[in-house]
């Protein structure tokens, strides 16, 4: 009982660590170009992550069960997990980097199954869970929104080259308000189910492993023999999203919002819209998809239709190594934690 009470803490504390992470995901255009405060745009945030956290659990059964054999999962393994990548994302929150926090708790996953499977590669699930649902959006997702971003931008442009200025930042100034919220949402629809997966994995393993023994009646909703999101599961981590969300995350907004290209209202509504499109999208079908490659590579693409040169590639260069290395890095981290721990 005092593993699976470590797991939740730990689980919580990644939660909330991702909630001011990944808060830049929605704010950080809305920011850069004034139509919002940064007060008032968290604001927003924590409450969108909210209502999306609260809408479907696809993901959250895809990475509670769809990632990893769950009869090699014990407690020890999830909070090896979690610990690694909890390790990395404040790593990269100290540079300002918006690497994925998605991607950083499914390769914690992966590294802790391979060390408690003593290196068994087949504890993974690869044709129907890794490949299909990480490997290929990882890839993919990025390049869609990069190319949505500017078809978009193009769009947009063509539509409003006989509009001034004050027009067009006057009509999506408004617009933004409806784009970064939408935003937000998607981002609660599927960054929060992820750790809806991970306590439903350790509920199901403690149950499973007879770990919670006889509950007196007021704790017999932590069994969990089948797999299913409990509702106070849902809620928590909901609710631990927004309150991390409306902690901020100013490092990483900067790097989005004012590092990467320099945007105005009608740029950040493209992006927004963009990225808000294919995680909805991607939510639907339960890809654990990373919000943070989206909306960056929507940006740089909405930002290199404005001008290819405006785009900062120094900085995009610095940010798509961290994407390269966050699944290794995470998936080492708590292999080598998850190694320590069987050794005792």
């Amino acid at each position: 009982m005092t593993l699976f009470l470590l797991v939740i803490a730990a689980a919580i504390t990644f939660e909330y660590i991702n909630g001011f992470h990944d808060a830049a995901n929605a704010i950080a255009t809305v920011v850069s170009t004034k139509v919002l405060t940064p007060r008032q745009a968290i604001g927003l945030a924590a409450f969108f992550n909210l209502t999306g956290a609260l809408t479907g659990t696809a993901v959250a059964s895809t990475v509670g069960k769809g990632m990893v054999d769950t009869n090699i999962v014990t407690m020890g393994a999830i909070l090896c997990a979690l610990i690694g990548a909890i390790v990395w994302n404040l790593i990269t929150w100290l540079f300002g980097l918006p690497s994925s926090s998605s991607h950083a708790l499914i390769g914690g996953l992966c590294g802790a199954a391979l060390a408690y499977a003593h290196g068994n590669w087949n504890v993974l699930h690869w044709r129907t869970g890794l490949l299909p649902k990480v490997v290929i959006p990882m890839i993919s997702s990025p390049v869609i929104g990069f190319i949505i971003g500017a078809l978009l931008m193009f769009v947009l442009m063509v539509l409003l080259q006989r509009a001034t200025p004050h027009v067009v930042h006057s009509i999506f100034g408004k617009l933004q308000l409806v784009s970064a919220s939408w935003m937000a949402h998607s981002h609660g629809t599927n960054d929060a189910q992820k750790t809806m997966g991970i306590i439903t994995l350790a509920l199901f393993t403690a149950t499973t492993s007879g770990s919670f023994g006889h509950l007196p009646p007021a704790l017999q909703f932590l069994h969990t023999p089948q797999f299913l999101i409990p509702k106070w599961v849902i809620f928590l981590c909901a609710l631990t999203m927004a309150a991390g969300t409306a902690a901020g995350g100013w490092r990483i907004i900067r790097t989005l919002g004012h590092r990467m290209v320099k945007l105005q209202p009608v740029h950040g509504f493209a992006a927004e819209t963009t990225a808000a499109v294919i995680i909805q999208v991607a939510s639907s079908y339960g890809i654990p998809l990373s919000t943070t490659h989206v909306i960056s590579t929507s940006i740089m693409g909405v930002g290199a239709m404005k001008r290819f040169s405006g785009v900062k590639w120094g900085v995009v260069e610095r940010i798509i190594w961290a994407w390269v290395f966050t699944l290794p890095a995470c998936g080492f981290i708590s292999y080598l934690l998850a190694r320590i721990a069987t050794a005792f």
